[in-house]
């Protein structure tokens, strides 16, 4: 999620203090993730609310007593603390602020996956790509008349106990949050999970899925091109026919067989026109 001006430097300092409290403490982090989308969604219903404190012409006093008051018996102390501490912060536009705590939501429930972000990692692109390919729980996902808790229901019902629990809160955030679709919302939630661990994201397409050994290699050579981890999601798409084409960032990098085919297909009606 990308914010301008103040808002940025005070995501920033956000993102660093929610880190400290939860360094070590996977459970805490599962508690504030919670928290914070509470906290997100009662900012983005109540408009007085929100404007009210991301004012900076009143009082810092004013704002985070408001804060305290207002979510003081609802939250966690930590979790009150980081919102005070946003209520004291400056802020570009008003809508900032939910925003910033729907993020760091984002990056708490990432957290409190612990030593199992790897699993986090797959179970996202897992769970984006049965959404993608199958119409009815992607339709029932984003049905309007099925109200929020049906669809909360539904996600815990089809992922049960085999995804993490950093897994299941994350794609039900998915399906509550802001962004167009929910696989725009868990594609960016891997992401967030990729930049909490310090990786990259590179989506590879194959015909056939790649061995260990091979998967380790071409891990192994992103990681030298982009001097940091990568972690690798694999497509298995027929239509490539042969070779692998590896979209990381805006970076894509095509060694398929069909793109060399479609390459000399061009050059041919070049020469023959």
């Amino acid at each position: 999620m990308q914010f301008r001006g103040a808002s940025s430097d005070s995501a920033a300092v956000l993102g660093d203090q929610l880190a400290e409290q939860v360094r070590g403490e996977p459970g805490r982090a599962a508690t504030m993730a919670g928290d914070l989308v509470t906290v997100a969604a009662t900012l983005r219903s109540e408009g007085s609310l929100r404007r009210f404190l991301t004012d900076g012409s009143l009082p810092t006093e004013a704002r985070t007593g408001l804060a305290s008051e207002v979510f003081g018996g609802s939250v966690d102390a930590q979790s009150l603390e980081l919102v005070t501490a946003g209520a004291a912060r400056r802020w570009t536009s008003a809508g900032d602020l939910p925003a910033a705590f729907e993020h760091l939501a984002v990056v708490a429930a990432v957290r409190s996956a612990g030593d199992e972000s790897e699993r986090l990692a797959d179970e996202l692109f897992a769970v984006r790509q049965a959404v993608k390919q199958q119409h009815e729980l992607r339709d029932a996902l984003s049905d309007p008349v099925r109200d929020v808790a049906a669809k909360e229901g539904l996600v815990r019902d089809v992922l049960g106990s085999r995804f993490l629990d950093a897994t299941v809160r994350l794609v039900v955030q998915a399906v509550t949050s802001t962004y167009r679709t929910v696989t725009a919302a868990l594609e960016e939630y891997q992401k967030v999970a990729a930049r909490v661990h310090g990786e990259r994201v590179a989506t590879v397409r194959v015909a056939k899925a790649l061995t260990d050994d091979e998967a380790r290699r071409l891990e192994q050579a992103l990681q030298r091109q982009y001097d940091r981890p990568v972690h690798l999601n694999q497509v298995v798409d027929p239509g490539v026919i042969g070779g692998v084409r590896v979209e990381i960032g805006d970076d894509v990098i095509d060694g398929t067989v069909s793109s060399r085919l479609a390459d000399a297909r061009r050059r041919l009606a070049g020469t023959a026109g």
